[in-house]
């Protein structure tokens, strides 16, 4: 076996036990992610040793195309940022709270509310915000109502990680997946929307039969209130998120691309915010502590991937895996082992490679929205799944509430599986479904 290919497999599996085993590297007082680290040292050695061309990966980074992986990373952060900012104004909590007071005492009705919730709001903004945002909540309300929170907490997680795919902002990966590809906003959207319904609704029907027996036990209490504290700056950030959502459908029509859009977004959110608080008088806090939350950790960790996917790609690995992924039925290969490769490298390398293997698919326009929904639904069959799922698992330690792999996998078993095989179904049976994909693009990635 080559070098390089050891080099990757290596890295890859350290990865995966460093999530496991030591999520964290301490060094002095500050706490970081080890699986970027990992992976940055596995891009370092491939450059040092000569088995990635360095010319080659800096072109690939420089170059002017949809696949652009700096320019993914713009377009997601600086999402990530609006939601963030949001989420610091407490607008996340009191709809949270909003939802709780609206549900009573009956837990049927309110794990209804909470699902549609996170659901709608997932769509908007994304699946990671919502988790972080929601989840002490959840934590918290459970053990004042002296409540099992396990059912309230598996359907956030579920909801977050299936609505996720609605729209192109929800998920990384499918920011990661569509721009590389040319695929439009709305484009996007004419497609997914079957699947991610009737993903929807079956997560839905699969997790209320789960625990439809300590959805009927009686709740004792609800929620301390919520407010929001500063009112003019939350309008300013959803006029911001909304107006963003709206240049983000129509970037294809009038010719801008989509993190153009985003960046100028966030540009404006913060001048905004900076004129408001020199108008009131008033620090601008919530833009320093969304600064501070932006995921940073992501930006080596994508471009060390990236580094890995130069090397295969450029050696015909990537080649020979289209080749064995190739068949009449590409929706649901490439669905079913997105879903499994998520749960073995994490979904956000999984759709590094995925996109390069795709450039060897002669039918890669199904192929992949099949690994959109693959890398989406595969957050909740491990805990490797996705970065989502480390950080939803990371909050359930800190309150205290044990969730530990053996409940993942049986939640993966009896939810995601379903779930994705409802998804890939409408995906394949929908009426002429990949229409929504132009010519040019079409015949790029086909």
């Amino acid at each position: 076996m080559s070098a390089y290919l050891w080099i990757c497999i290596v890295t890859c599996a350290v990865m995966i036990a460093s999530i496991l085993l030591f999520p964290k590297i301490k060094i002095g007082k500050v706490n970081i992610g080890s699986y970027w680290v990992i992976v940055l040292a596995g891009a370092v050695i491939l450059l040092a040793t000569g088995q990635a061309d360095i010319i080659a990966v800096g072109q690939a980074l420089l170059a002017d195309t949809a696949v652009n992986p700096i320019k993914i990373l713009v377009l997601f952060l600086s999402m990530t940022v609006l939601s963030v900012y949001l989420d610091e104004l407490g607008f996340f909590r009191y709809l949270a709270y909003c939802t709780l007071r609206h549900a009573g005492l009956g837990q049927k009705k309110l794990f209804l509310y909470l699902y549609i919730t996170v659901s709608i709001l997932t769509v908007f903004t994304s699946n990671d915000i919502i988790i972080l945002s929601f989840t002490p909540f959840i934590c918290y309300f459970a053990k004042h109502a002296k409540i099992n929170p396990a059912p309230y907490l598996t359907a956030e997680f579920v909801a977050a990680n299936t609505w996720s795919m609605a729209l192109i902002i929800g998920n990384p990966t499918n920011i990661y997946l569509a721009t590389a590809y040319g695929v439009g906003f709305v484009d996007y959207l004419s497609v997914m929307i079957l699947p991610t319904l009737a993903a929807g609704a079956t997560a839905f029907c699969m997790l209320f039969l789960l625990f439809r027996k300590d959805l009927a036990k009686p709740m004792e209490s609800t929620a301390d209130k919520e407010e929001i504290g500063d009112k003019v700056n939350l309008m300013i950030g959803i006029v911001h998120l909304a107006v963003c959502t709206v240049f983000l459908a129509i970037s294809g029509y009038v010719g801008i691309e989509m993190w153009l859009v985003s960046l100028c977004t966030v540009g404006s959110l913060f001048v905004c915010i900076l004129l408001a608080s020199l108008v009131r008088k008033k620090k601008p806090k919530e833009l320093l502590f969304c600064l501070k939350r932006a995921p940073y950790e992501l930006i080596p960790f994508v471009l060390s991937m990236f580094v890995m996917i130069v090397v295969l790609d450029g050696n015909g690995v990537t080649e020979k895996i289209a080749s064995f992924l190739e068949t009449d039925y590409n929706v649901f290969t490439y669905g079913y082992t997105s879903f499994l490769a998520a749960n073995v490298i994490n979904n956000i390398p999984m759709s590094v490679l995925f996109s390069s293997v795709l450039q060897s698919s002669s039918n890669a326009v199904p192929a992949l929205y099949a690994t959109v929904i693959g890398s989406n639904v595969g957050a909740f069959l491990t805990p490797i799944g996705a970065l989502a799922g480390i950080m939803w698992n990371s909050i359930l330690a800190k309150n205290g509430i044990r969730y530990g792999i053996k409940n993942f996998v049986k939640m993966g078993l009896l939810i995601a599986v379903p779930t994705l095989t409802v998804a890939l179904l409408a995906l394949w049976g929908g009426a002429e479904p990949f229409s929504g994909i132009g010519k040019s693009t079409r015949r790029r990635i086909a």
